[in-house]
């Protein structure tokens, strides 16, 4: 029922309710919107949800490295939302689901 969360909380056989993984996404939401207005720079709210999508799914010190970030920080919007698509793999190969992802997180964020 998780949706997406990661930490030493997490181990093999655990379960929850859909409560409480309603209150773990909502926390674990908060900390990465924090984390992406940490980032600086202004942006509107389509670029602030994708960018908190993208740092949920793959990690504040990613985003806070990527080319993504620098591009949006030097106003090259539609450069930024290139950068989406380059963050399509897992263990070394493209998997559709993040291809998915992040064209949805590239519309989000050009909206």
């Amino acid at each position: 029922m998780g949706v997406g969360h990661t930490g030493p909380d997490v181990r093999p056989g655990l379960t929850i309710t859909r409560e409480r993984s309603q209150e773990i996404l909502a926390a674990d939401l908060l900390r990465f919107e924090r984390a992406v207005n940490r980032m600086g720079g202004r942006m509107t709210q389509g670029q602030f949800d994708a960018m908190v999508s993208f740092a949920f799914n793959v990690g504040e010190g990613a985003l806070k490295s990527s080319t993504l970030l620098k591009k949006h920080l030097a106003d090259d919007y539609a450069g930024a939302a290139r950068e989406l698509a380059r963050w399509n793999k897992a263990g070394g190969r493209v998997l559709p689901g993040l291809v998915k992802r992040r064209a949805a997180e590239a519309a989000l964020y050009m909206s």
